[in-house]
C-alpha cells in the first residue's frame, strides 16, 4: 500500500493479539496494540487509526464499552473510524448488539484470515471514499464545485445534494437532461465519489454504435461468433468489471437488446455472444438519456422493465438558461482547465463579455459553453481577460434552427416536392453549414445521432460500416 491504513488491534490474550499483528502487519497496514478496553481508548485517542479490531470479553472494559466510547460525540476520535468485533462461539447476540452500536462488521472466533482480510480491504476503501466526500463537500461549500460539476444555482446544490447521498452506494441512477448539460459529467462524479473510483469508468454511446454491433460492443462475443469476429472480445460489461458502467443515450439501444440488458442487471450474469457459459458481473450500472424517459416508455422507445430497473433515483440536468447564475462560475472553471490544457495564461472573464454571455440562450448548454471558451482562451493574448472580440462571429444572433444557418444556405423547396425530398434538403443543408458535423446537426435539426446515420444510409451518404 502507498498508505497503509492503521489497524488498532485490542486483545486481551498475548498469543491471540501477538499473532493478529503480525497478520494484519504482514498484509500490508500499520499495527498497533492494546490489551483491553482502556488502553485500547487511549491508543486510538493518541494513535488515529482507520480501524479497530476488538476482542468483545476484555477485563476493565470489554469490547461493548470500548465501540460505545468510540463512537461518541466529541470523544475526539474521527467519525470515519471502522470498528471490526471479534466474538467467541455462543456470543453471536453480543455481536449483534455491537453493530447496533455501530460496529462495521463482526468476525467469529477462530478468525478466517481470508475474510478478515476481505473485511479489512473494505472497511479502508469505505473510509477513503468517506474522507473523499468530506473533501468533496467541503471544496463545494468554499467554491461551488463537485468533481467536474460547478454551481451555487438552488438546481444544482439540489443535485449536488443527491449526488453525495447516492454516490457512495452501488444504486443505478438515470441521468437525463438536454443534450450538452453534463449528463457524463454527473456519472463521473458518481463514480469518482464511490469506493469504485480506482477501477475503471467505461461510457458507451448507444447512438453512436451500429444495431448489428451492439450487442458486440455490450456484452462481448466469442471468436466465430458472427462473420467477422476473428477473436475472441470483451464487451463494455467486462470493460468496466468492478467499476462503473453508463450507458449513454439509452433510448436508442434497440428493443431486443435491451430484453438482454435487463437480464444483466437482474441477475448480475452477463454471456458473451457465441459463449456458452455465463459469468458473473460486477458492474454499477448508470445510465442517460436527452429524452423523457417516460414518453420514450409509451412511444415503444424504451421497455418499461429496463426503466424501472434503472430508475432507482432519477438526476435531471437542467439547461443552462435555467440556471445563469452559474455562468460566471462555470466560465472562469473552464478557463483555468483551458488554460492548463493549452499552456496559457488567461486571466479571466471581461465585464463586457460576460454581459454579452448572461443574454444570450446557450441552446447547446455547457458543452456550447465549453467549445466557446476554450476558442476564446486560443484567442486570447496571456493576461489579458477574454473579452467580447473572441467570440465568434455568428455568436448571439437568432436561436431558432433555421437561424443556425446563413442566409447563403436558406433550405428553397419547389411546389410539389414530397415531404421526403424536403427533409432530405434540410438535413443535407444543415450538414454542410455544420462542415458534416454530424452531432452538432443532429442537435440542430432535434433528431438523435442514431436517427439522422439511419437518414444518410437512406440518402446513400452514408459510409459503409
Amino acid at each position: 500500500m502507498s498508505n497503509p491504513a492503521k489497524v488498532l488491534i485490542v486483545e486481551d490474550e498475548p498469543n491471540a493479539l501477538m499473532g493478529l499483528a503480525e497478520l494484519i502487519s504482514g498484509w500490508g497496514y500499520r499495527t498497533e496494540t492494546a490489551r483491553d478496553g482502556v488502553e485500547g481508548y487511549e491508543k486510538a485517542l493518541a494513535w488515529d487509526p482507520a480501524i479497530v479490531v476488538t476482542d468483545l470479553k476484555m477485563p476493565r472494559m470489554d469490547g461493548i464499552g470500548l465501540l460505545t466510547k468510540l463512537s461518541e460525540d466529541g470523544s475526539g476520535i474521527n467519525a470515519n473510524l471502522a470498528v471490526v468485533v471479534l466474538t467467541a462461539m455462543g456470543s453471536i447476540e453480543l455481536a449483534v448488539d455491537a453493530m447496533k452500536l455501530g460496529a462495521y462488521d463482526f468476525l467469529q472466533k477462530p478468525v478466517d484470515a481470508t475474510r478478515l482480510r476481505t473485511i479489512l480491504a473494505n472497511a479502508t476503501r469505505q473510509r477513503e471514499t468517506e474522507i473523499e466526500l468530506e473533501i468533496a463537500r467541503r471544496r463545494l461549500r468554499e467554491t461551488g464545485i463537485l468533481g467536474g460539476l460547478v454551481g451555487s444555482s438552488r438546481p444544482m446544490r439540489e443535485i449536488f445534494g443527491l449526488i453525495e447521498q447516492i454516490a457512495p452506494s452501488n444504486v443505478s441512477v438515470l441521468i437525463t437532461g438536454e443534450s450538452g448539460t453534463g449528463k457524463e459529467l454527473v456519472a463521473r462524479t458518481l463514480h469518482n465519489l464511490s469506493p469504485r473510483k480506482t477501477r475503471p469508468f467505461v461510457a458507451v454511446n448507444c447512438a453512436a454504435i451500429p444495431e448489428s454491433l451492439i450487442e458486440s460492443e455490450i456484452f462481448g462475443h466469442e471468436k466465430g461468433a458472427f462473420t467477422g469476429a476473428v477473436e475472441k472480445r470483451a464487451g463494455c460489461f467486462e470493460l468496466a468489471s468492478g467499476g462503473t458502467l453508463l450507458l449513454d443515450e439509452l433510448a436508442e439501444m434497440p428493443i431486443g437488446t435491451q430484453a438482454k440488458l435487463l437480464r444483466v442487471l437482474e441477475e448480475r450474469k452477463l454471456r458473451r455472444l457465441g459463449a456458452r457459459t455465463e459469468q458473473d458481473v460486477d458492474v454499477r450500472v448508470l445510465a442517460a438519456t436527452n429524452r423523457d424517459p417516460e414518453k420514450a416508455v409509451a412511444d415503444g422507445q424504451l421497455r418499461a422493465d429496463v426503466f424501472y430497473r434503472l430508475n432507482v433515483f432519477h438526476i435531471t440536468m437542467p439547461p443552462l438558461r435555467d440556471h445563469l447564475e452559474d455562468l460566471p462560475a462555470m466560465a472562469d472553471a473552464m478557463i483555468s482547465e483551458m488554460n492548463q490544457k493549452h499552456n496559457r495564461r488567461v486571466s479571466g472573464v471581461a465585464p463586457s463579455m460576460l454581459d454579452r454571455m448572461m443574454s444570450y440562450d446557450w441552446p447547446g448548454n455547457a458543452r456550447e459553453l465549453r467549445n466557446t471558451m476554450e476558442r476564446a482562451v486560443i484567442l486570447c493574448p496571456d493576461g489579458a481577460p477574454v473579452d467580447v472580440g473572441h467570440l465568434p462571429p455568428t455568436f448571439g444572433r437568432a436561436q431558432s434552427a433555421a437561424a443556425l444557418v446563413s442566409d447563403a444556405s436558406i433550405v428553397q423547396v419547389r411546389v410539389g416536392s414530397t415531404v421526403d425530398e424536403a427533409e432530405q434538403a434540410l438535413i443535407m443543408r444543415t450538414l454542410e453549414s455544420m462542415g458534416q458535423n454530424k452531432t452538432r446537426a443532429a442537435e440542430i435539426l432535434g433528431v438523435s445521432l442514431k436517427t439522422l446515420h439511419n437518414k444518410l444510409k437512406e440518402y446513400g451518404r452514408a459510409p459503409v460500416e
